[in-house]
């Protein structure tokens, strides 16, 4: 399946949620990057680049592919 982009959102100590759509593979570097959880990491997004602060980071919510349907139910 080709490179698409998931809805995620990025939450931080504080309370604040950025809402991003990353490519997959952006995603995937994002978790391995959070193992370490140190420092300044600029991600690339649909809108453009963000720089986060991973050692704020304490959730990432990916919006799954079924769960927006349209039409009826058998």
């Amino acid at each position: 399946m080709a490179d698409r982009p998931e809805r995620v959102e990025i939450g931080f100590t504080g309370g604040q949620v950025v809402a991003v759509r990353l490519a997959e593979a952006k995603l995937k570097d994002l978790r391995k990057q959070l193992e370490s959880a140190e420092g300044w990491s600029d991600l690339e997004t649909e809108d453009g680049i963000i720089a986060v602060d991973l050692g704020h980071v304490v959730f990432i919510r990916v919006a799954g592919a079924g769960e927006q349907q349209v039409g009826f139910g058998g």
